[in-house]
């Protein structure tokens, strides 16, 4: 069995951030929750209003864990993901879960961090931004 897995990093606007941020909320609203830091963190910057989207340089693939392959998931993770403004991955938040239990969400988050980026601008100054990155998981016989 063949395993492909495909990670391309897009990027995603404001108010679909906070429409999906509310949905989540009311989601989970029966059930007790304990406070999330605040997101996006504190001096990160969306693109628009003159902030430029940071590059992909250097990307490594993650690896398709044994179990998961076993159980045959297969679907993607959606994450966003901080790019410093030294092109390194900081802070990464998973939007959309495909596999807390056989691990496939942890090693998207882990593969993320590896990956290297030309920093998004400001007034021609690098600064941390926000990027988000659909990783996909597929299995082939």
């Amino acid at each position: 069995m063949l395993a492909i897995v495909v990670a391309r990093p897009a990027v995603i606007d404001a108010q679909n951030s906070a429409a999906q941020s509310a949905a989540q909320q009311s989601s989970a609203a029966a059930e007790p929750v304990k406070p999330e830091p605040p997101w996006p963190p504190r001096g990160v910057f969306r693109l628009g209003g003159g902030v430029t989207a940071p590059r992909l340089t250097r990307q490594t693939k993650p690896n398709y864990s044994a179990a998961a392959m076993n159980a045959r998931i297969q679907g993607a993770v959606e994450m966003e993901a901080v790019v410093l403004a030294d092109g390194s991955v900081g802070e990464v938040r998973v939007l959309r879960s495909l596999d807390k239990e056989h691990g496939l969400d942890d090693e998207a988050v882990r593969t993320i961090r590896e990956w290297r980026f030309l920093p998004g601008k400001k007034n021609d100054v690098a600064v941390p931004v926000i990027v988000k990155v659909v990783m996909s998981f597929t299995l082939r016989n």
